[in-house]
């Protein structure tokens, strides 16, 4: 087996999940790497792109099964890591930012303590330097009235800024590698680009790599460098544009999202007969 390339923050070979003690993979054979780059994984719910965002960062339930040849990050095996040295990775050198603040951010603490615990349990800094830098990272997000808005409960902000408060939270430690599952999901279309352009420049200073995990493939394509397709668990196209679409499903995801430029009077479908006999061909 060939080594790993040394730019590859994260490489993944034959990584399969299952749950329970069923043999049908929720997450069949997937193999990828990331780099210092953008990586759209995008698929209809169901697809299994959350499933592998979770089962790299090995935070699956205790019903979920991992199967991989390699599973490597910064050239270091995940597959055999104790949940100890898992924790201390995640939220450091690993972030996981997750698509609702609403229920990602706790409900009984103040914005300002839930993101000064990030710098806490991550860069063993003491009480007074984490507020601090909870203020400066939440200034970086572009937070206004940063000592205002530290003293508030999730419930008392918008969802545009509990999203901004969660990638403040999981990239104040400089993380290496950002898993973003659906991060504007929950928001409305005039603030999503803001968000995606903050992401982009908060990585980009860290060098870091981004995957974002989307349903939205025309959204992904004109953020992301690459584009993972996922279809029943599995890899079915990698793509850089979207005019390179040649799955019957990528082109029928294409055709069912709407496109101001040629409004029509009714979205297409998925026709997974002409899916299923593809796949079957492949």
């Amino acid at each position: 087996m060939a080594a790993p390339d040394k730019n590859h923050i994260l490489t993944v070979q034959n990584l399969s999940v299952f749950f329970g003690p069923t043999d049908t993979p929720a997450v069949d054979s997937v193999s990828l790497t990331l780099g210092a780059e953008r990586l759209g994984i995008v698929g209809e719910s169901g697809s299994g792109k959350s499933t592998l965002g979770r089962a790299i960062m090995r935070l699956l339930p205790p019903i979920g099964r991992i199967q991989a040849d390699r599973l490597t990050f910064e050239g270091t095996s995940l597959l055999d890591k104790k949940e100890r040295h898992l924790r201390a990775l995640r939220g450091n050198r690993m972030a996981l930012i997750m698509q609702d603040p609403r229920y990602s951010l706790n409900p009984v603490l103040p914005i300002g303590k839930q993101v000064a615990e990030a710098a806490l349990l991550h860069l063993s800094v003491g009480k007074r330097e984490a507020q601090a830098m909870a203020a400066e990272m939440l200034v970086k997000v572009r937070i206004q009235d940063v000592e205002r808005t530290m003293g508030l409960y999730p419930h008392q902000i918008s969802g545009g800024m509990g999203q901004r408060v969660m990638i403040a939270m999981m990239l104040l430690a400089r993380p290496r590698m950002v898993i973003a599952d659906e991060p504007t999901s929950a928001l409305d279309v005039s603030v999503r680009g803001d968000v995606l352009t903050l992401l982009d420049e908060l990585v980009r200073e860290n060098q870091a790599g981004l995957m974002l995990i989307s349903h939205d493939i025309r959204m992904v394509a004109a953020f992301c460098e690459r584009i993972i397709v996922m279809y029943k668990g599995r890899i079915v196209e990698t793509l850089t544009r979207l005019d390179q679409a040649q799955h019957p499903y990528t082109r029928g995801l294409i055709a069912a999202m709407p496109d101001p430029r040629q409004p029509v009077l009714r979205l297409k479908t998925l026709d997974r007969s002409a899916i299923d006999l593809a796949e079957l061909k492949s």
